[in-house]
């Protein structure tokens, strides 16, 4: 038993030690970009007492169609807390991540993406505007 803990303990600091060098090494590469839309409702399916489904159309400040998102929640009726995912599909790819509903919108993690947002992380904060219209400040590096 105390070989397989010193096996765990050493191998632990040795992949801490890695990472040491490896961190400053890959951070370098990473770029920083910010996507600012609206986001209108158009379509919401409720699913259960507790889940919904809804689909968005996004738009720049021009009022232009960017994009579109998906967005699967989970709603605590007494709490009025939820929690879901989202996916977002513009032109390049399509992103994905994690929301945690507030009383002014919904704040999350990206953890992923395909094409242009392959293995994107970052943030997402989005706060509503009107009952269909929410304002989405994506921040996300590749």
């Amino acid at each position: 038993m105390k070989l397989r803990t010193y096996l765990a303990a050493a191998g632990a600091v040795g992949l801490v030690g890695l990472g040491a060098f490896a961190v400053p090494a890959v951070a370098g590469t990473w770029t920083t970009h910010t996507l600012k839309f609206v986001s209108v409702t158009d379509k919401t399916l409720v699913l259960s007492k507790t889940t919904i489904a809804q689909q968005d159309t996004d738009v720049n400040k021009a009022g232009k169609i960017i994009g579109f998102d998906m967005l699967y929640l989970t709603i605590n009726v007494k709490t009025q807390k939820g929690h879901g995912t989202f996916s977002f599909c513009t032109h390049g790819g399509m992103m994905m991540g994690t929301l945690r509903l507030t009383k002014t919108g919904a704040t999350g993690t990206i953890t992923g993406g395909t094409g242009e947002y392959a293995g994107a992380t970052g943030s997402v904060v989005a706060t509503t505007i009107t009952k269909t219209k929410t304002a989405v400040t994506l921040k996300y590096w590749t």
